[in-house]
């Protein structure tokens, strides 16, 4: 093997090595929803941001405590109301005495400005508030009085929304969630699971977490997973899923057309590709697969695809209609 070859299979094996220290750092704390886990990592692996929807008490602010905790990275919450203003996020000017009777303007960084940040309950404040989180998570700047000042590197965005209680929310802009890489769905614990939860939560141990993962290690392991090649047929397989769920395409099935209002964009593709990237890399291959595309798709597709009235009339939701578009695109036919 090469120089470039042999560095990629060390890369790959320290991605899988740190994704298992991970995994058993999180399990002190957390328990099941293994896919949802998953899926955080691979979005942390490529520098994507994380919209993770549950009902209340499914342990989606803990993951995300627990995840920070376990990566040496700042950490900021930020609690969504909808008296929170934009410069409550990204921070503001205030006039401060220099000496000698002087006075400038110092710009104050608000919690935008840590590397993971816990947007919690995005959906409770204003489009205006939301807003503010728009430039920070494509552009990794914010802009505050004509000055731009640069966000550090990794910058991880994990927002939380309850589907429930919608009353007083303020429902995401299409623009703002095509922002986040995955849409993650936390469902119920089986039972089993439930019991363990009950019981580890009620008792009086305090696990104790180990850091893992650093900055410049995380940036390490985003750049490797850019370098993971993709054939072709597969990168086409991924545009050619995303674009049957567009109403009005030459290749777009009749029930999109039937239920679909907008689909999914170009964003989406790039995200199965890079997803696809990762997902390869975690489990120890140096190439995608269609495997890949599809257990991705219905993260990266559910908050893109913009259902009418004719699909909830119907009973057809995102996810239904991504279970069909899987079943409907035919796969490349060498089927890697």
């Amino acid at each position: 093997m090469d120089a470039a070859t042999n560095d990629a299979v060390a890369g790959a094996e320290f991605l899988t090595q740190s994704r298992d220290r991970i995994l058993a750092e999180l399990r002190k704390v957390i328990v099941g929803q293994d896919a949802a886990i998953d899926l955080v990592l691979t979005a942390l692996f490529t520098g994507g941001h994380c919209l993770i929807t549950g009902v209340p008490g499914l342990a989606k602010t803990r993951l995300i405590k627990t995840l920070a905790a376990i990566l040496d990275l700042r950490f900021k919450r930020i609690q969504f109301t909808p008296d929170l203003m934009p410069a409550d996020i990204t921070g503001t000017e205030i006039l401060e005495e220099t000496g000698e009777g002087h006075r400038s303007l110092t710009f104050v960084e608000g919690p935008i400005f840590a590397q993971i940040v816990l947007a919690d309950e995005i959906n409770r404040t204003p489009p205006k508030t939301q807003a503010a989180l728009l430039e920070a998570m494509q552009e990794y700047h914010v802009t505050a009085s004509g000055h731009t000042y640069p966000l550090q590197r990794p910058f991880f965005v994990l927002a939380t929304q309850n589907p429930i209680e919608l009353e007083g929310t303020y429902p995401l802009p299409e623009a703002q969630l095509d922002r986040f890489m995955f849409n993650v769905d936390i469902r119920y614990l089986s039972e089993d699971d439930e019991v363990r939860v009950v019981t580890a939560t009620t008792g009086d141990e305090e696990p104790t977490l180990t850091p893992v993962l650093s900055g410049d290690e995380i940036l390490a392991v985003q750049r490797l997973v850019r370098r993971v090649p993709i054939a072709e047929e597969v990168a086409r397989y991924a545009v050619r899923l995303v674009d049957a769920s567009r109403p009005g395409q030459p290749h777009s099935p009749e029930f999109v057309g039937k239920w679909v209002k907008w689909g999914a964009s170009l964003r989406a593709s790039q995200a199965l590709v890079l997803g696809g990237k990762a997902r390869a890399l975690i489990q120890g291959r140096y190439h995608v697969s269609v495997s890949d595309i599809r257990a991705l798709a219905p993260a990266i597709l559910r908050h893109r695809i913009v259902t009418n009235f004719y699909a909830e009339s119907d009973g057809a939701d995102a996810d239904s209609i991504i279970t069909r578009l899987l079943d409907t695109v035919p796969p490349p036919a060498s089927g890697m």
